[in-house]
């Protein structure tokens, strides 16, 4: 096992230096730009004012909950670095880098070089991070995690305003489950800090409080799949690839802090897919962004001919901390190592489920 997470971590490693940068000196792309607190933000009529239809201030939501969650994240290990909900802001970045946040209409200029903070909310991409960002603040202020006692207004866009809640209550009215994952989340993220249980156990807790939340979220966002009809077949398909991963990647109970993070978001595409790309040969891309998209594409194959029943194997074979670790280090060199066998991913699930059910019995 040790020397299986000494190999993953060299080639995590290596393909740091050969993938895609989706970071600017270290952090998500322009977050020193990005109000990072709440004064910088504008006011009116008492009410701090969020427009997540810009980037900065979408960003900024992150920045303010990755400080105020610094205090409750020591279980994670030395640093602010090493908080898992840096995960969110590294995938927004990698959206506004990659294009994802543009009109995939052509209607409006919104996203492109002239008008390159923009937002548009006709984008597939951009309205499910809605859901991933404007959400989860909105339950940290609900619980006094962010800016006890202020008022904050969230503004809707132009367009389609209907397609997005503003506020904790139409949020929880239209989303009851999502809203109450991610007030337990809080909650929990409160009480485990204070608790006497292990650091790893109180880690392990926490992360998976997280990724509740997170897939709560995603299964909410199906109200953007309207938007996929402005995309080629290729990069629909691979938005349902990128949704379906994140099942993966929460039943490792998965730490994403940036160093965690960023070998898995360095071989994401860095451009929005078009008709005609087939990989592993689209030829602008790197070897390690075609080497994905065939894995994701291969998984979700995969899980079809099963019936669905690969994601489930998965999730009854991370039953354990041990088994999760073990868990990591699979789905890196899958979705990672080229040479990865993928035919041998089956009987290992197999066997790690197996020893799930001996060590319960």
């Amino acid at each position: 096992m040790h020397s299986l997470v000494t190999v993953t971590v060299l080639l995590l490693q290596s393909l740091c230096i050969n993938g895609a940068e989706v970071t600017e000196n270290g952090y998500p792309i322009l977050w020193d730009k990005a109000p990072g607190v709440i004064t910088e933000l504008p006011s009116a009529d008492g009410a701090v004012i969020i427009n997540p239809w810009d980037y900065l201030q979408r960003m900024s939501m992150h920045r303010l909950l990755i400080n105020a969650t610094e205090m409750y994240m020591s279980s994670m290990g030395l640093g602010s670095i090493e908080n898992p909900l840096w995960g969110f802001p590294l995938q927004l970045g990698w959206k506004l880098k990659s294009g994802r946040l543009v009109d995939p209409t052509g209607a409006t200029s919104c996203g492109q070089e002239t008008d390159p903070m923009c937002v548009s909310p006709q984008s597939w991409w951009a309205c499910v991070n809605y859901y991933l960002s404007v959400i989860p603040f909105l339950a940290a202020v609900e619980t006094g995690i962010v800016g006890q006692g202020l008022q904050f207004r969230i503004l809707a866009p132009k367009e389609t305003a209907e397609d997005y809640c503003t506020s904790y209550s139409n949020c929880s009215s239209q989303h009851v489950e999502m809203m109450a994952k991610w007030v337990i989340f809080y909650q929990a993220l409160k009480n485990l800090s204070t608790s006497d249980i292990p650091d790893l156990q109180k880690k392990d807790e926490i992360l998976g409080f997280m990724w509740s939340a997170h897939l709560s979220s995603l299964l909410a966002s199906s109200k953007c799949n309207a938007r996929l009809e402005y995309y080629s077949a290729p990069e629909g398909s691979f938005s349902r690839y990128w949704t379906d991963s994140v099942n993966y990647v929460a039943a490792l109970h998965f730490h994403s802090s940036i160093e965690k993070s960023k070998p898995f978001m360095s071989p994401l595409p860095s451009r929005v897919l078009r008709e005609g790309d087939s990989p592993p040969n689209i030829p602008d891309l790197s070897a390690e962004e075609n080497h994905t998209l065939r894995i994701f594409k291969w998984m979700d194959s995969m899980n079809k001919v099963l019936g669905g029943h690969l994601v489930q194997m998965w999730r009854k074979a991370m039953c354990s901390e041990k088994t999760r670790e073990k868990g990591q280090a699979l789905l890196q060199g899958l979705v990672l190592d080229p040479k990865f066998a993928v035919t041998g991913l089956l009987s290992v699930l197999l066997e790690m489920t197996t020893s799930c059910f001996a060590n319960v019995s």
